[in-house]
């Protein structure tokens, strides 16, 4: 069989294919017609017995400043912020994923020209986490805490197929664990519930092409180091 790999010609490959953490965004608004049918088809993701155990807060306008002003003060004040509710990455990291981690790290921090130590920089580009990178929509997604890994793993098909739907729109997104931090914070703003726990925040808007750090691809394994074939 011969398979076109440029995403050309497919659009699903495509959006795949141009899908990536944006992190500078456009002031243009988002229409919330377009949003709905965003989170419509998002709902289609895959759900062990049709449990559907996400839930989202779409915040723009006043909402989305009033959180960001938030949580930006609270990160200026307590940069580590609080302790997670959910345990996103391992307590104690080793390869080969430490060595991935840090070269995204630096490839980034070298297209906006943080230099190791730079303590400032590498704090103001941080807390553009909590502006959402400029988006003129931020969300939030939270989960009841009974429910179990394979709820949550149903929560991250809900999340990819909402950013892969976004790039039918000419729209890009960046999921954001950070939020997670800043728990209590997002809880008291939104008026979340005790059952719920704070899973991600997730910006979403059109790309600011001329910033540096939307230039950034990460790269991936060959199929060959991850994958076996068995006939």
């Amino acid at each position: 069989m011969n398979i076109d790999r440029s995403g050309d010609i497919v659009p699903l490959f495509h959006a795949i294919e141009t899908r990536q953490s944006v992190r500078a965004f456009e002031p243009t608004p988002v229409p919330k017609d377009i949003i709905e049918r965003l989170l419509e088809l998002a709902a289609r993701a895959p759900s062990g017995t049709n449990m559907q155990p996400w839930q989202t807060r779409v915040l723009t306008g006043d909402s989305l400043a009033s959180l960001t002003q938030r949580v930006c003060t609270a990160f200026d004040s307590n940069p580590k912020g609080h302790d997670s509710e959910v345990r996103y990455y391992p307590e104690k990291w080793f390869e080969p994923y430490v060595g991935r981690r840090r070269k995204v790290g630096w490839d980034l921090y070298g297209l906006l020209d943080i230099a190791k130590g730079d303590k400032a920089k590498m704090h103001a580009q941080h807390r553009k986490n909590f502006t959402f990178f400029g988006a003129p929509v931020g969300m939030m997604f939270t989960i009841h805490r009974d429910l179990a890994t394979g709820s949550w793993l149903d929560y991250g098909m809900f999340l990819q197929t909402l950013m892969l739907a976004a790039r039918a729109f000419d729209l890009h997104t960046c999921p954001q664990a950070a939020w997670a931090d800043f728990h209590p914070e997002v809880r008291d703003e939104l008026n979340l519930t005790d059952e719920e726990v704070v899973v991600c925040g997730m910006a979403l808007g059109y790309a600011d092409q001329s910033a540096p750090e939307n230039t950034l691809r990460t790269e991936r394994e060959p199929i060959n180091q991850n994958t076996a074939f068995f006939d």
